[in-house]
């Protein structure tokens, strides 16, 4: 989960996350209003779970439901994250409430469960990404992942998948049919992807570490053909014990072959290392590197 602090921002730069936030709740909504509750499929975490008392108990209450079951988890959140986090929090599960309760006669979307699938995870999946880029959060079952994760060790997709299991088979189970349970896991799937890709963006970054027996010639031919910046880092061997220098390169997944296809040609017995990188913070600046022939050697 990726939580976007507040209180170093200006207050127009507040105002923004805000109106974002506010956006995602209302997006949110729509996908639960009008594409998810009509065709009776659930989201997971405490939304989930809220719908399925909806069903049970009656759709009214839905939003009663969603914010009982939420306030257990802004306390754990004010006493295990932070304060700031409660804040946003509490903003978003209001507004989304809100939204829910507005929408409450909107007409729903009628169409081929497929389109409905798609559609609405998709819009939900933009709503949450919205709120969490921003600093907020809606399923509260990640605060209780984080905490998982901070005490025992296993990461927080892990506890989210783990919990989200458990309220799709009772889903299932409990109104016996197992193809809404189904439609229900598919529908998340598309809303965890989507959220995933509002957080992270389109243009996803790699990390690339690099040892060569010849760094200072591929550092030129890297900053010259493909315009990217690195640096450059002093290493040892631990068996041989021999000086080395590694080159660190961030660059865009549609960058990655060139740059790989690149070091083979200067050295064929060159060791790349990848990894997946979502952020680069540079003080007070978050950006995304682009191309650009006046980058320079860090």
């Amino acid at each position: 989960m990726v939580n976007v602090s507040l209180s170093n921002k200006t207050p127009a730069q507040r105002a923004l996350s805000y109106f974002w936030i506010a956006l995602g709740a209302f997006l949110a909504a729509v996908s639960i209003r009008i594409f998810l509750f009509p065709h009776e499929l659930i989201d997971g975490g405490i939304i989930g779970i809220s719908m399925i008392l909806a069903r049970l108990l009656g759709g009214q209450y839905f939003s009663l439901f969603f914010i009982i079951l939420t306030i257990p988890f802004l306390y754990l959140s004010f006493k295990f994250i932070r304060r700031t986090f409660v804040i946003q929090m509490f903003i978003a599960v209001i507004l989304f409430a809100g939204f829910l309760a507005l929408l409450d006669k909107a007409p729903s979307f009628d169409s081929d469960p497929l389109e409905v699938i798609v559609i609405g995870g998709a819009i939900l999946g933009v709503g949450a990404g919205l709120i969490i880029r921003n600093g907020g959060c809606l399923d509260g079952t990640e605060i209780l992942a984080i905490i998982v994760n901070r005490k025992k060790g296993y990461t927080v997709g892990q506890v989210v998948i783990f919990l989200n299991f458990f309220i799709f088979a009772a889903y299932g189970w409990i109104f016996m049919d197992w193809h809404i349970a189904l439609r229900s896991l598919m529908t998340y799937v598309v809303a965890f992807k989507m959220m995933d890709l509002v957080i992270v963006g389109l243009d996803e970054l790699k990390s690339v570490l690099i040892i060569s027996s010849n760094p200072k010639d591929l550092t030129k031919v890297i900053m010259h053909e493909l315009g990217l910046g690195l640096t450059v880092m002093h290493g040892r061997g631990g068996y041989t014990g021999d000086a080395k220098d590694l080159l660190f390169v961030i660059v865009e997944r549609l960058d990655l072959a060139d740059l790989k296809e690149l070091i083979l040609r200067e050295d064929p017995d060159a060791f790349i290392a990848v990894e997946n990188l979502h952020e680069v913070v540079s003080g007070r600046r978050t950006s995304r590197p682009k191309k650009s022939k006046s980058k320079k050697l860090a």
